[in-house]
């Protein structure tokens, strides 16, 4: 009987194979339908409001109960990813908010669809915790923050794809089709993404020792194909052990929690306070439907613009350095933006901030949480700095519309740089640098401190 497989150390020897590159793919599909069914809201919203099929308030509605799903989705996704696995959390997740999405092609009324979009929040919500803290337990550390970054890519370009789609499509055909789309493609990747392998990490953490040894195996003997593997670096050995999500909120991980907890809000408050708002902002601004969506759309391309710019220095400048310097960019952009005077230099100011706004995903969301934490508790606090995010996408909707009417688009980018000043001071203060280091060296010996606590509290007691 194994006792221990050395997971960790086993993969971070690993160079990039077949193996890497499939595990991207298949997580990344899930992660691209995901992203194109959320940001397909700011052209739907746009062309419904357009229609008189909506309006303002009833759009605030459909966006925070997006949220409201994804908030519930995320705090589900975080305790069975933990507990059940990462496999079949994302799979789960993904039939959900596919049905979901085929059922809102047919909604007969706004308030259906709102119903229908709070179906879809709940797989939204939990494929992104359970997609972004996946990747890099499969990723030497080496390249880590590249690969994770690679998925963000992979995952904003829906951005630009469903902006296009609907500049296209919605006009012409109507938005009932995007729905359709992106519903009909997750119940095909569903299938596909069945062969994805469970991850070693989480094997090892539960015991299940020889499905980690099998999965193991087979990677090691794909990634030795072009030459000889390096030997297996000696670590401590990762030990089965149960924790809580209590566990998060005492030192020395509730510092982590913190960070992890701004940089959330701060990411989905700038995405959710202004980037899916931006086709709504420009119509009431007078232009027509077809000439926002077109403006939105060359902004969008800073979507994937920003997560290449994650994997070319990810691994280079460091996850804090890195987060410090964009959000900094992004609150000096923000306040400029909103102090624009033509529509030709808000779409080059908007492109920067949505360039920066997913830089900081790449570098933040999608590599920096889950490092932050052991393989035990890392879904479960994806899961938690992934609510404060929804919490976040459901208010912030309500503040737009708020601040817009009394101060128009120069109060609501105020708010939105206030923010990402925040995030630079917290960032400064309490944040720790993940780069190039192996997860078991990042995480803190929470399981030990409490194992140790719960001893001398039995021993009291005697």
């Amino acid at each position: 009987m194994l006792s221990t497989v050395t997971a960790g150390p086993r993969l971070d020897r690993l160079p990039i194979s077949g193996f890497h590159k499939r595990v991207l793919w298949l997580i990344g599909a899930g992660m691209f339908l995901d992203s194109f069914d959320i940001y397909l809201a700011g052209s739907v919203l746009g062309a419904l409001a357009k229609s008189g099929w909506s309006t303002l308030l009833l759009n605030a509605a459909f966006l925070s109960s997006t949220f409201i799903g994804m908030l519930l989705g995320a705090f589900t996704a975080g305790v069975l990813g933990d507990a059940k696995g990462r496999k079949f959390t994302y799979q789960f997740n993904l039939a959900v908010f596919g049905l979901a999405s085929i059922a809102g092609a047919f909604a007969p009324s706004m308030t259906w669809l709102i119903v229908c979009r709070f179906f879809m929040g709940l797989g939204l919500g939990a494929e992104i915790v359970v997609g972004y803290g996946s990747i890099g337990e499969f990723m030497p550390p080496a390249v880590r923050g590249k690969w994770s970054a690679y998925l963000s890519l992979i995952t904003n370009s829906a951005l630009f794809f469903s902006s296009l789609l609907g500049y296209l499509i919605i006009p012409t055909i109507g938005w009932r089709a995007m729905f359709a789309i992106v519903g009909i493609g997750a119940m095909v990747v569903w299938v596909i993404r069945k062969r994805t392998p469970e991850s070693p990490r989480w094997l090892e953490s539960k015991g299940r020792y020889a499905e980690a040894e099998a999965i193991l195996r087979a990677a090691e003997e794909e990634s030795s194909r072009d030459g000889t593997l390096p030997p297996v670096v000696e670590t401590p050995r990762t030990t089965a052990s149960r924790t809580t999500i209590l566990d998060l909120f005492v030192p020395p991980q509730l510092r982590r929690t913190f960070v992890s907890i701004v940089v959330q809000i701060a990411v989905n408050m700038v995405i959710y306070g202004f980037i899916v708002w931006v086709p709504t902002f420009l119509i009431k601004q007078g232009l027509g439907m077809a000439s926002s969506l077109g403006y939105s759309t060359l902004m969008s391309l800073g979507g994937p613009a920003g997560a290449l710019i994650g994997v070319l220095i990810a691994d280079r400048v460091g996850r804090k350095n890195g987060l410090l310097a964009v959000a900094a960019l992004a609150a000096l952009i923000g306040w400029l933006y909103g102090h624009s005077t033509s529509v030709e230099m808000a779409t080059l100011l908007g492109f920067c901030l949505f360039t920066l706004t997913y830089l900081m995903v790449a570098l933040g969301v999608a590599t920096y949480i889950p490092e932050l934490f052991a393989t035990e508790n890392r879904m479960r606090a994806n899961g938690i700095a992934g609510c404060a995010g929804r919490v976040t996408g459901i208010l912030a909707p309500q503040l737009v519309v708020a601040m817009y009417a009394v101060g128009g688009i120069k109060d609501v980018l105020s708010m939105i740089a206030g923010t990402c000043a925040v995030l630079v001071g917290v960032l400064a203060l309490f944040g720790i640098e993940t780069n190039r280091r192996s997860l078991e060296d990042i995480a803190p010996e929470t399981s030990d401190a409490f194992a140790a606590a719960s001893s001398l509290s039995q021993e009291s007691h005697r």
